[in-house]
C-alpha cells in the first residue's frame, strides 16, 4: 500500500517534502494536491510510471500528460513560446492553467502528443507543488487524478488511498484540493483555443 504523507499546506516541512521527492527519484508514483486538483505524479519520461498512469486511468498511448513546472523558465526549456503567447502566459502564472505548446527537443517523445508534436504545460501556485519542484530541480510529470468512470477528480485522501493505494507508491495528504481540473489553453497553432474550461478562468480570452 501507498505510504501516507500528512504535510503543512503553506508551510511544507523540508523532511517531509524530501521524502516525496526521494520517491519520484527512485522510479515512485505520487497522488499530491495542486491548486486545480489531486494528480498523478512521477519523473519526467519514467515510462515505466507512465505506463502505470495509463493502467490507472485506462487510457491509450495517445494520453496528453502535463510538465508541471516551477516557473516559466522552465515553461521555454521545454516549448517553443512566442512573445504574444509568453505574456499570456505570465498574465495567467502561477494559477489552475494548463498551456498547450510546441514541444522542444528537450521533452522526450514519449510525453508528446504523437501526432502534433504538441505538449502541456503549467505552474501551479501550491506552496506543496513549488516546495517539491524547488527540491527536485526539474518538472513533474502529472495527470489529473480522475478514474475511470468519475466525472471529477479525487479530492480526499483517504479516498485515494482505499481506491489505488495499492497501485501508487504515496500520497501527499496536503489537505482539501477543489474538484475541478484546471482550464486547457491550446496556443500551439498560433491562435488561443480553450480546449477545456475548468477552475482557471478563461472568460477573458473567449
Amino acid at each position: 500500500m501507498a505510504r501516507l504523507v500528512e504535510i503543512h499546506p503553506a508551510d511544507p516541512q523540508p523532511r517531509r517534502i524530501a521524502e516525496i521527492v526521494a520517491t519520484i527519484r527512485n522510479g515512485g508514483l505520487v497522488a499530491y494536491p495542486t491548486d486545480s486538483s489531486y494528480a498523478l505524479g512521477c519523473h519526467i519520461g519514467d515510462k515505466r510510471a507512465m505506463d502505470r498512469i495509463r493502467r490507472i486511468r485506462k487510457t491509450d498511448k495517445h494520453h496528453n500528460f502535463t510538465l508541471v513546472c516551477s516557473d516559466l523558465s522552465e515553461i521555454s526549456l521545454y516549448a517553443r513560446i512566442d512573445n504574444w503567447a509568453y505574456r499570456l502566459i505570465r498574465s495567467l502564472t502561477p494559477g489552475p492553467y494548463t498551456f498547450i505548446l510546441q514541444a522542444t527537443r528537450e521533452v522526450p517523445k514519449r510525453l508528446q502528443n504523437p501526432n502534433r508534436r504538441t505538449i502541456g504545460l503549467r505552474v501551479p501556485d501550491h506552496a506543496i507543488v513549488q516546495a517539491m519542484l524547488q527540491a527536485l530541480g526539474e518538472p513533474i510529470m502529472s495527470s489529473t487524478l480522475t478514474l475511470p468512470g468519475d466525472d471529477t477528480p479525487l479530492t480526499d485522501v483517504h479516498e485515494i488511498e482505499a481506491r489505488i493505494g495499492h497501485e501508487i507508491d504515496l500520497i501527499v495528504d496536503g489537505g482539501a484540493t477543489g474538484i475541478e481540473p484546471t482550464s486547457v489553453i491550446d496556443l500551439s497553432e498560433g491562435t488561443v483555443e480553450i480546449r477545456r474550461k475548468g477552475r482557471g478562468d478563461v472568460a477573458a480570452l473567449a
